[in-house]
């Protein structure tokens, strides 16, 4: 008698009773199903596709704007840093290797302390008595005065010129002989000064020119911003007694603050750069009594052809530029009040 010996192998799962082989199997398999299907997935390809086709709108929406920075501000830039190590007349068919000579000698130079001297001036002057003279002036016209329409587009005309149509309108101003400031100092008794013609007011008269072209702008910003000011707390202030200047210097002042960080901002950056009005009425003297960073490095490079110094000054021009912006901003991330 022989007992046959079936191998080792997993048994079989029961086949439920009243149903043949295949149901059998089916019954199984609808057992080991999950009770909650996971809805079906997107397939792979069309993310991919969807993803490549996202991307490539991407770049082709900020591949122009993108391109022409760097072309005409970013590239512009490097080159000139590097040209700052060259000595070149725009003659010689190669610029010569010079290292840091161009620095050396602009730092060792008289002239250079002058000019910068002449450049935290105009700069100041023009930026401050923009933002001073533009709050008073904003604030001046969203007082609801008559012909207030008028008057915001007449302060903002000035603006709207171009710098070489400014400068000379002023000229004509500052003309001793016929011009506006003759009137003006004679109800005083006294003579107007030669103000484009000598090193004691030449700096002072392309900085009046240049501050009253800002001032339209400055002023239409800050009347816009203080419309936008909550009535709510000039109202509750008012309740509490505050009028005049003491609710402009503790409201309307701080409530401003964000804008009068923008504008000093762009106001530095745009008066350093300022050439237009300079080259009109005054040509960066008499001497350098008006000269700024920003004409000398025309200065430099196209009326005495020395391009390694006019790319240093442009170099300096920058790297103070940079090193101000990022100062003002860390400043304003701990001073600026953006509540309202």
């Amino acid at each position: 008698m022989s007992i046959a010996v079936r191998p080792n192998t997993p048994a079989d799962p029961p086949v439920p009773a009243g149903a043949d082989e295949q149901g059998g199997a089916m019954a199984t398999t609808a057992t080991t199903t999950p009770a909650l299907a996971r809805p079906p997935r997107r397939s792979s390809p069309q993310l991919r596709r969807r993803r490549r086709r996202d991307a490539l709108l991407f770049c082709a929406l900020i591949g122009p704007n993108l391109l022409a920075i760097i072309v005409f501000s970013y590239y512009p830039a490097l080159y000139n840093i590097g040209l700052s190590f060259f000595d070149w007349d725009f003659v010689a068919p190669t610029p010569e290797f010079v290292g840091l000579e161009n620095y050396t000698g602009l730092f060792t130079s008289p002239a250079f302390g002058e000019v910068m001297a002449n450049t935290v001036i105009f700069t100041l002057v023009s930026v401050l008595g923009s933002i001073i003279g533009g709050i008073l002036l904003g604030s001046l016209l969203a007082s609801k005065l008559p012909l207030t329409g008028f008057a915001q587009t007449m302060a903002f005309a000035p603006h709207m010129l171009p710098g070489a149509a400014v400068g000379i309108l002023w000229l004509f101003m500052f003309d001793p002989n016929y011009g506006l400031s003759r009137w003006f100092f004679s109800l005083f008794g006294a003579d107007s000064p030669d103000w484009t013609t000598t090193s004691d007011w030449s700096l002072w008269a392309i900085t009046i020119a240049y501050t009253w072209q800002r001032l339209g702008f400055v002023t239409v910003i800050c009347y816009t911003a203080i419309l936008d000011l909550p009535k709510s707390l000039y109202e509750a202030a008012a309740l509490d007694g505050a009028h005049g200047w003491k609710l402009f210097r503790h409201l309307t002042l701080p409530l401003l603050s964000p804008i009068t960080f923008f504008l000093s901002i762009t106001g530095i950056i745009s008066a350093a750069q300022a050439f237009d009005i300079i080259s009109i009425m005054t040509g960066g003297g008499p001497g350098r009594s008006s000269s700024t960073l920003s004409w000398m490095v025309y200065d430099e490079a196209f009326q005495k052809f020395d391009i390694g110094t006019a790319s240093a000054a442009a170099t300096v021009l920058l790297v103070l530029l940079l090193v101000l912006t990022f100062v003002q901003v860390r400043i304003g991330e701990k001073k600026v009040n953006y509540d309202s």
